[in-house]
C-alpha cells in the first residue's frame, strides 16, 4: 500500500501563531517553513500560485490546441479549464476570466452537439448548466435563455446508469448547480422528481435484503465511491425533496456503508472487494468522507458525524498520494479536511487542510519533473492535473466557502 502514497511526516497539529523570524525558522526546510507561515500570509502564496497554474492550465489546454476542443467535459476537457476559469472569476472579479469562460463555453457547446452523456462532470448537462451561469454573472440574456433551454431539452436513454459521472445523479447534480447561482426552482422541482424517482426505484430493485437498501451497479460492479457508486448517489439525493421512507433508505444505505467499511476506516471501492488500497475521491474513504460531512449537516446524526471524522483521519494517514489531481490524488483529499473544517470550525482541520496544500505548493512540480509523482493521464485538466491543484488553491482563499468542484454545492 505504501507505494501509492506518500508517508505523511508532517505534525499532527501546529496551532496558528505569528511566527517570529529566528535561526530556528530560517533552518527548516522549505515545507516547514511554509507550514510555519501564518494562514493570511499563505493564502496570498497560494493565490498567486492558483494564478500562474491557471495561466499555466489555459495555455496548455486552449491555447495551444488553437481553440479547438477534442475533449469538452469537465472532467478531463477544456469546459474544466472554463470551470477553472469560473472558479478565478468568483474569487479575484476579474472580468477577463468571465469572458474567456464563456469563449470556451461557446466551444464546447458545438463539440458536444452530438454526445448522448447527460452528466455535469462529462456530459452535456455540464456545458448548458455552466454556460447558463456565466451568462447570469455576464449579464447576457440572451445566451442564459439559450443555455437554459438547450438544458431543458436534454433527452435520457432508457439505458442510462444512476451514478455521478455519466449518469443520473450527475444529471440532478448541474440542475442544482443552476439553482444555486441563478435561482431555486430554475430547474423545475417536477423535473428532478422525475428522475429521483427513477433512481430510488433502481436502488431498490438491487437492494440487498435486510441489509443495504439501495444499491447500483455500474459496467457490472455495484461500487461505492462518488464517481460511479452509492457515495456520490447518496450525495445528490440528500439534496433532493425525499419522502420519509426515501430519507429512511438513503440513512440506511450510509450506515451500511460504515458498518462494512475495512479495519482501517478506509472504504471498499465495490461490494465484496477486499483490497484495501484506493484513498482516493473517486474509489475509497476521501468521496465517501465528503457525503458522510453531508449526511452531518443534513440528517444531524451523530454516527454519521464520527464516521466523517474517522474517514478524516485515515486520509491524514494514507491520503498523500502521488498523483496531483482532485480525482485521485493529493489536491482532492485536501477537501476532506475543508468540509470538516466547514462543518466543525475546528482549526486542526485548517491547519491539515493547510499541509496537503503545502506539500502541492511546495513539493509537487520537483516530483513530476523528477518521476517520483504522476502528473495524471491528461496533466492540466481539471479532475486529474494541475487544473484541479489551482482550483484547490483558489478556494483555499475563504476555506470556509470551499466546496469540492462538481461535488459539493
Amino acid at each position: 500500500m505504501a507505494e501509492r502514497y506518500f508517508p505523511n511526516k508532517m505534525p499532527h497539529y501546529i496551532p496558528e501563531e505569528t511566527p517570529t523570524i529566528n535561526e530556528e525558522t530560517a533552518n527548516k526546510d522549505s515545507l516547514s517553513r511554509l507550514l510555519s507561515l501564518p494562514y493570511h500570509t499563505l493564502r496570498r502564496t497560494l493565490q498567486a500560485s492558483a494564478l500562474h497554474l491557471k495561466d499555466m492550465v489555459v495555455r496548455e489546454t486552449w491555447g495551444l490546441s488553437g481553440k479547438r476542443v477534442q475533449d469538452y467535459s469537465v472532467y478531463t476537457g477544456v469546459l474544466g479549464t472554463a470551470y477553472l476559469l469560473f472558479k478565478a472569476y468568483e474569487v479575484t472579479k476579474n472580468e477577463n476570466d468571465l469572458h474567456l469562460c464563456s469563449q470556451i463555453i461557446n466551444a464546447c457547446d458545438s463539440a458536444s452537439a452530438a454526445s448522448r452523456h447527460v452528466t455535469f462532470i462529462c456530459g452535456r448537462a455540464g456545458v448548458y448548466a455552466l454556460g447558463a451561469v456565466v451568462a447570469k454573472y455576464a449579464d447576457d440574456p440572451r445566451l442564459l435563455d439559450y443555455y437554459l433551454k438547450q438544458f431543458k431539452e436534454i433527452k435520457f436513454s432508457n439505458d442510462v446508469p444512476n451514478e455521478l459521472l455519466y449518469g443520473r445523479a450527475g444529471f440532478l447534480w448541474a440542475c442544482l448547480f443552476i439553482d444555486k447561482h441563478i435561482g431555486k426552482e430554475t430547474i423545475a422541482t417536477e423535473c428532478r422528481r422525475a428522475v429521483v424517482d427513477e433512481m430510488i426505484k433502481a436502488g431498490r430493485t438491487l437492494a440487498l435484503k435486510d441489509r443495504c437498501p439501495l444499491m447500483y451497479e455500474w459496467h457490472g460492479k455495484k461500487y461505492w465511491g462518488a464517481a460511479h457508486g452509492l457515495a456520490g448517489i447518496m450525495h445528490v439525493l440528500m439534496d433532493m425533496e425525499l419522502k420519509p421512507d426515501e430519507i429512511k433508505d438513503v440513512k440506511g444505505t450510509l450506515r451500511y456503508m460504515i458498518k462494512n467499511r475495512f479495519a482501517s476506516g478506509n472504504y471498499p471501492s465495490s461490494e465484496g472487494n477486499e483490497s484495501d488500497r484506493l484513498v482516493h475521491w473517486c474509489h475509497g474513504a476521501p468521496g465517501v468522507a465528503l457525503t458522510l460531512v453531508k449526511a452531518a449537516e443534513v440528517f444531524g446524526d451523530e454516527e454519521f458525524f464520527q464516521a466523517a471524522v474517522e474517514a478524516g483521519e485515515l486520509v491524514w494517514n494514507r491520503g498523500l498520494l502521488k498523483r496531483v489531481g482532485i480525482c485521485h490524488g493529493i489536491s482532492g483529499n485536501t477537501y476532506v479536511f475543508l468540509s470538516l473544517y466547514r462543518l466543525t470550525g475546528n482549526p486542526e482541520y485548517l491547519y491539515k487542510a493547510k499541509a496537503f496544500a503545502c506539500f502541492l505548493q511546495d513539493r509537487a512540480q520537483k516530483l513530476i519533473s523528477e518521476g517520483t509523482m504522476h502528473g495524471g493521464d491528461c496533466p492540466y485538466s481539471l479532475f486529474e492535473g494541475f487544473g484541479g491543484m489551482a482550483y484547490l488553491f483558489f478556494d483555499m482563499a475563504e476555506p470556509s466557502e470551499a466546496r469540492f468542484p462538481a461535488y459539493e454545492l
